[in-house]
């Protein structure tokens, strides 16, 4: 009785999801942050530990952690793991050379126990930038098409701007939605 109340209450109040940001460091996380909440760009430095803010579109909350990207920090994103919805990885579409460990953080992340049923989304990054890698050639690289537990999403911006972030609005409220069909299906 009490877990079927408990899936009640969230189909009907709960609002709130939780997000995680991630990526490489000076992949352009934090800036994306506050182009969500502020839709401005801010002058940001290295993230030490994560930043968060709560983002509100159409009264659904948005709790979002945009966690240091720097390698002494990758070992602890699984703290953030727990009760997280969606999963934002942010690639630098410019740095080549790093993107084989994006794709091992990657499938880390994806292979966590409190990440099964988080949506995925990859934001490929810095989009403006002369040269870069391709919304195709990232999800490559990435191995995208293998990935068959989680649905995702790739899609490229640019933080600088904010061009292309809205399109996670619109994913994330398509895949809310799915989510919470699926909820409600799984109460019968």
């Amino acid at each position: 009785m009490g877990i079927i109340f408990t899936k009640l209450w969230r189909l009907f109040n709960h609002q709130e999801h939780k997000v995680i940001i991630v990526g490489l460091d000076n992949a352009g996380k934090t800036t994306i942050l506050y182009q969500f909440s502020m839709n401005e760009v801010v002058h940001t430095s290295p993230t030490i530990g994560s930043n968060v803010e709560e983002i509100v579109v159409n009264n659904t909350h948005f709790l979002m952690w945009d966690i240091g990207g720097q390698e002494s920090l990758r070992s602890s994103w699984n703290t953030y793991y727990t009760n997280t919805e969606f999963v934002i990885v942010v690639v630098d579409s410019t740095d080549r050379e790093r993107i084989s460990v994006t794709r091992e953080e990657l499938y880390r992340m994806l292979g966590h126990e409190d990440l099964k049923k988080a949506g995925l989304l990859i934001f490929a990054n810095k989009q403006d930038v002369k040269g870069c890698m391709t919304v195709a050639e990232i999800s490559q690289s990435l191995q995208l098409t293998s990935v068959k537990d989680h649905q995702w999403h790739i899609q490229a911006c640019c933080a600088l701007t904010g061009e292309g972030l809205q399109e996670y609005i619109k994913w994330n409220s398509r895949l809310g939605h799915e989510w919470m069909e699926s909820e409600h299906l799984s109460l019968q």
